[in-house]
């Protein structure tokens, strides 16, 4: 009687009938792919690969941490598959191996297109407790139409989008905002990418007045957008898992970058990159000597006006072009060869403004500027800085690429702060250029010698147009400069200046000279730095460029004397050189991984493993010395 009950509903056709394959079962577990449909809606249907895994057994999730691997479905030809969708992961530790693991019933759902009247797949697993598995299988699942018994399997998604806004800052720290104590009493975040977090470490939980912050272990620093599940867990033991998206951001736990940016910006004055505009300033202190006050104030705004606003613009173009996907950082001018002949000729212009071969005079339309040169002397102290990089810049230039557009302007705000600060200190306290002397007939002579330093400064800028443009970039530099000194010495010929500019274009053509070395180095790349940790030896890269003025100085009082050469040797090291007078996207990978934005850079990588050490900026022998040796 019972048979014939089940086979007369069986003729029902509103009755539910199975839409799952045969069961693969094993003593570890039983894995089965089932359907919530029992046809396929315009070849479109849901599925789902249903593991049933006994006491003590586990799967992996998406991401599965520091072993296994994921399950996989590869279907049958036409038949296209989603991505696999997992429920939130479970943490599970032994020993030092931390993975991301699933275990009970569960459902891994997905959809399917170019579905016909079956479904035919094949799947990969790993199954793991005290030993590990791999288990394979083919699934077939018949649509034989109507609706389907496994429907109830498919509830609701246990991760849910997140209500709240985030950020991720370089070092790790992970910003929820709206959680609170009374909420939460744990929290974990599981990312989506594998690789990027050492699993193992603990993250610790920490409340702030709008929400909470969970200290992440980065395997390298996160320049980009963290995703990933965070699990929160309240007093009374109930989970919530939300799919979260980190937007990049500062470190909160780090000292506050406007003040980083100032301290930056006021070190710079005294980098070598500055010495040449330190000239022009020296000649404006002199002419104050004896001033009224107001000129003396109106003199010091212009300047600080033009050092401020340069660096404005300066950082805004920076974001600009990052927004727009390209790979620039701190200086990224000085990396075409165009502005580095432009920039030749403004200096060796100047040169020969102090000189007295020509007076040098600023447009009506700047008449209304505080103390006229100032603005533009201030203008190009930015210009002529950007190729250093000085302490406490580094990490605050790369808090600016990834924090808000306001306060990351108020990093370069900063920066350029600190660089006018000493002129600023004029506008506060006027009396101060009384210790200046009274101008008087040593005046010529003094601007005569200051002369030197921008001549000298045009003869660096032509060898660092040899180094990206080779020998015709040194041609067209030397005819654009004829060209100059004749029309600016000559007042009818002056309208005559503008025709240098018509010799630019011929740089784009220009090749590229020999990169720069040091003794017993190599050029940088990622293979070689790849290839010589694999073997074990202890690795030094210099990243350089031919316009840091910082790095040159480096170069030849600290990593080219004997004495470090000597250290070298003694402990096997290799140098490494990369050069970043020109774009190489390699030498901007490296520098982002190690949260810098600008050279110079100095890694030391031992050869036992690990990260490498970050060597300050300015060099001498026994800081290099002590680096390789500890």
């Amino acid at each position: 009687m019972r048979f014939l009950i089940l086979a007369l509903l069986c003729l029902l056709p509103n009755f539910a009938q199975a839409a799952t394959s045969a069961v693969f079962s094993t003593p570890r577990d039983s894995v089965q792919l089932i359907s919530k449909e029992n046809a396929a809606t315009d070849g479109t249907l849901t599925l789902g690969l249903k593991f049933s895994l006994k006491p003590g057994w586990h799967i992996y999730w998406s991401n599965p941490g520091d072993a296994g691997f994921a399950p996989a479905l590869t279907p049958q030809a036409p038949t296209i598959f989603g991505p696999l969708r997992f429920p939130p992961p479970a943490l599970l530790l032994q020993g030092p191996v931390a993975a991301y693991v699933l275990s009970g019933n569960v459902l891994l759902p997905f959809t399917a297109q170019h579905v016909g009247s079956s479904v035919q797949a094949e799947a990969h697993w790993l199954v793991c407790s005290d030993i590990c598995v791999p288990e394979q299988t083919s699934f077939s699942l018949p649509l034989t139409g109507g609706p389907s018994a496994e429907a109830a399997e498919f509830l609701p998604p246990q991760i849910a989008p997140s209500p709240f806004a985030a950020q991720i800052s370089p070092n790790g720290t992970l910003s929820v905002s709206g959680p609170t104590a009374t909420q939460v009493s744990q929290a974990r975040f599981f990312p989506t990418t594998p690789n990027l977090l050492v699993n193992i470490a603990p993250q610790r939980l920490a409340f702030t007045g709008d929400g909470l912050r969970l200290k992440l272990k980065l395997l390298q620093p996160q320049h980009a957008s963290l995703s990933g599940v965070l699990e929160l867990t309240d007093r009374a033991g109930n989970m919530q898992a939300l799919d979260l998206t980190a937007r990049p951001g500062p470190d909160p736990a780090q000292p506050p970058y406007l003040l980083l940016a100032l301290l930056g910006g006021l070190i710079l004055n005294l980098m070598p990159c500055v010495f040449p505009i330190l000239a022009m300033k020296a000649l404006a202190l002199t002419r104050l000597g004896g001033a009224a006050a107001q000129k003396i104030r109106h003199e010091a705004l212009g300047y600080s006006g033009g050092v401020v606003a340069a660096m404005l613009l300066l950082g805004g173009t920076i974001l600009g072009l990052r927004a727009l996907g390209a790979s620039v950082g701190w200086g990224f001018q000085f990396q075409s060869p165009v502005f580095v002949a432009l920039i030749a000729w403004v200096i060796f212009a100047a040169a020969l403004n102090l000189a007295g071969l020509f007076e040098l005079s600023a447009p009506a339309a700047l008449g209304r500027i505080p103390a006229q040169h100032s603005f533009l002397t201030g203008v190009l102290a930015v210009v002529v800085a950007t190729p250093c990089t000085a302490p406490f810049m580094g990490g605050a230039m790369a808090a600016a690429l990834v924090a808000p557009l306001p306060y990351a302007l108020g990093i370069f705000g900063a920066l350029g702060l600190g660089l006018a600060l000493p002129f600023l200190l004029l506008a506060l306290a006027p009396r101060l250029a009384g210790f200046v002397p009274r101008p008087g007939a040593w005046m010529p002579w003094l601007q005569r010698a200051l002369a030197v330093p921008m001549a000298a400064t045009f003869l660096w800028l032509a060898w660092v147009l040899s180094h990206q443009a080779g020998p015709r970039g040194l041609t067209v530099l030397a005819g654009g400069t004829v060209i100059l000194l004749l029309s600016l010495t000559m007042r009818r010929l002056r309208p005559l200046a503008l025709v240098s500019l018509l010799l630019l274009p011929l740089l784009h053509s220009a090749s590229s000279a020999t990169p720069l070395s040091l003794p017993n180095s190599e050029p940088y790349s990622a293979a070689q730095l790849a290839a010589l940790r694999a073997a074990h030896q202890p690795v030094f890269v210099d990243l350089t460029a031919a316009w840091c003025v910082t790095c040159l100085v480096n170069e030849a009082t600290t990593l080219s004397t004997p004495a470090t050469q000597a250290a070298f040797a003694a402990h096997h090291v290799q140098l490494l050189v990369g050069d970043w007078t020109n774009r190489n996207p390699e030498i901007s990978a490296l520098l982002t991984a190690n949260n810098r934005d600008g050279v110079p850079l100095y890694l030391f990588y031992p050869a036992n493993g690990g990260a490498p050490k970050i060597l300050p900026q300015v060099l001498d022998s026994a800081i290099v010395r002590d680096a390789i040796s500890g």
